[in-house]
Formats: C-alpha cells, structure tokens, sequence
C-alpha cells in the first residue's frame, strides 16, 4: 500500500473517534525508516487507546500491518506503528512537554481535514476543591 493511502486510512480513523489537532509530517528525507509522522491529540486515557485501537483495525482492514503499538498500558501516549508511517496519540500536557512537532515539523503535509480534527485541545484545568468556611 502506497503512503498516501495508508495516511487518508489513517487520518479517517483518526477523525472517526474524533481525534484533535492532526499535524501530518513528510520525514521521508529525514529518516529512512519511516515516511510520515501523524501527531494528534486525546482528551483522556480512554480516548488514547480507542484512536491506536480504531487505527490499527483500519490499517489491517485494508491490508497495512501494525509493527507495533505501545504506550497502551498509561494511555497518556499511544505510538502506532505501521512502518512507513507512524501515528503519535497524545494528551495535551504530554504533546505540549515532548513537542514533538518541533523535531518533525520541517515538512508538513497539507491534508484535508474535518474542522473538529484542527482544533487544539486544551488541558482540562484542576478541579477546586476548598471548601469556604461561609457555606
């Protein structure tokens, strides 16, 4: 299956479970090892693992090959591998500390995605849990 191919099949399933804030890198040049880095983002453990899940489902569906998959365990950080082409599914906090799209992000790939999958997620502020003593 040619790169393309796996990435439109990658990017569907992606958009599916409602992924957020797609980056799509071309890493051909600098890397042999993979042709593309796909960034996205999650907005819980939960969510984390149902995108690796539907990614590689879609990927073996339609004849791709799943390398491998970590990260499952945590769920913060979920890596799917599919060789030419690997999938990065992060919580916010974690893809703002790692900034991953700082070492790929030489050469984007412009692709076609729905308006919920380019909106940036926000990490989820701490609830407050005081109690005030005039209640």
């Amino acid at each position: 299956m040619n790169t393309q191919t796996l990435q439109k099949i990658v990017i569907d399933a992606l958009e599916d479970v409602k992924a957020q804030d797609i980056k799509v890198f071309d890493t051909a040049r600098l890397t042999s090892l993979f042709d593309r880095v796909i960034i996205t983002s999650a907005t819980s453990n939960r969510q984390t693992r149902a995108l690796a899940s539907s990614v590689a489902e879609a990927a073996k569906k339609n004849g791709g090959h799943v390398i491998a998959t970590e990260g499952e365990e945590t769920g913060e950080w979920v890596l799917v591998d599919l060789g030419d082409i690997v999938v990065h599914i992060m919580q916010p906090a974690i893809r703002q500390y790692y900034n991953l799209e700082e070492i790929w992000g030489d050469t984007p790939v412009d692709v076609e995605l729905l308006p919920q999958s380019t909106r940036p997620v926000q990490p989820v502020p701490p609830l407050d849990l005081r109690f005030d003593s005039n209640d």
